[in-house]
């Protein structure tokens, strides 16, 4: 078997990131939280409900008890599952064949950082559209919260398909495609050029690895953010369906005339309140502020550091297998 048909990083990205999510994920969720707040345009999120990562933790865990801080933990496995095991093994693969093809190192044997960026960035991309249902329900189970009991997995799924259609699923996943290859191409390349400088000093060690993801995950916080907040708040929305089913059958009966007709229709008709990035991005800045955009920084960045470390340590030692 080839170099570039090796399975080895597919797996140990997967076995790696899953490791990492189940560390982190409660910092996720108060991320979630702290992103989708303070929404002018949607009134069930318009409360400034929690002042920050800390304030959101313990009022999370006060009123809805600690299991709401796991609400959507298992498809956040299912998408490390796919997402981690896709991401990490395309982006190895991606190098092992721009190394074959004299494309990855120059003259002086360093790696080049453009050739390291495209591989990270195209890994991400693709791996993260692949996986964005599952981040979508993750999204939605941690909005929701009070322990997954409440709105399982497998219920999630449903209304999301039978409200929304197939459509629903794969909702944001422009930004989330641009986040991933955002992270991707700056975590990486970065992870890996501290690796490669900090090997005559500590080896190919836990500590360089440990300093090495710390690094990168704060250049990854600071790139990915704002895309990161219009992610969660396109995957939270959904489309208005209550008015159709809300009708009596005697209003129904009352609208007689044609103007009534379509003036209930109109009012009726599924809406979003984005209609896309863009617009989601232009909303939020003029109704909150271009601070808005980076809501949720701190848990983000909190989140980073651990679960990078968590992954890169668990994947360097998996690696020791090969």
């Amino acid at each position: 078997m080839s170099d570039i048909r090796d399975w080895r990083p597919f797996v140990y990205g997967g076995m790696a990131s899953i490791m990492a999510e189940f560390g982190t994920f409660p910092i996720d969720t108060t991320k979630t939280r702290l992103q989708i707040q303070g929404q002018k345009t949607d009134r069930s999120h318009s409360e400034m409900r929690y002042r920050g990562m800390t304030d959101a933790f313990v009022k999370i865990s006060r009123q809805e008890g600690v299991k709401a801080l796991y609400s959507g933990i298992w498809p956040a496995v299912l998408r490390q599952a796919t997402y981690g095991t896709i991401k990490f093994g395309t982006y190895y693969t991606l190098k092992k064949v721009a190394t074959d093809r004299g494309l990855l190192h120059d003259k002086a044997g360093n790696e080049n950082l453009w050739c390291n960026a495209a591989c990270a960035t195209m890994a991400g991309a693709i791996s993260s559209a692949i996986a964005n249902p599952t981040d979508v329900l993750k999204v939605r189970m941690q909005v929701h919260g009070r322990g997954t009991s409440d709105v399982g997995l497998l219920r999630c799924f449903r209304e999301i398909y039978v409200h929304e259609g197939v459509r629903g699923l794969w909702r944001g996943v422009g930004p989330t495609a641009q986040r991933a290859a955002v992270i991707a191409a700056v975590e990486l390349p970065v992870y890996d050029f501290c690796k490669l400088h900090l090997m005559e000093t500590f080896g190919d060690q836990v500590a360089n690895h440990f300093i090495s993801s710390f690094i990168a995950s704060l250049g990854s916080a600071i790139a990915s953010t704002p895309i990161d907040v219009i992610r969660t708040r396109l995957m939270n929305q959904r489309r208005v369906h209550q008015l159709q089913h809300s009708m009596s059958p005697a209003a129904t009966t009352a609208a007689t005339t044609t103007a009534t007709t379509t003036a209930a229709a109109a009012s009726a008709a599924p809406r979003l309140y984005y209609t896309g990035s863009l617009d989601c991005a232009v909303q939020t800045v003029r109704n909150e502020g271009f601070r808005a955009l980076y809501k949720g920084f701190i848990p983000t960045w909190v989140r980073m550091g651990p679960w990078n470390i968590i992954f890169f340590i668990t994947y360097e030692q998996l690696k020791q297998f090969y």
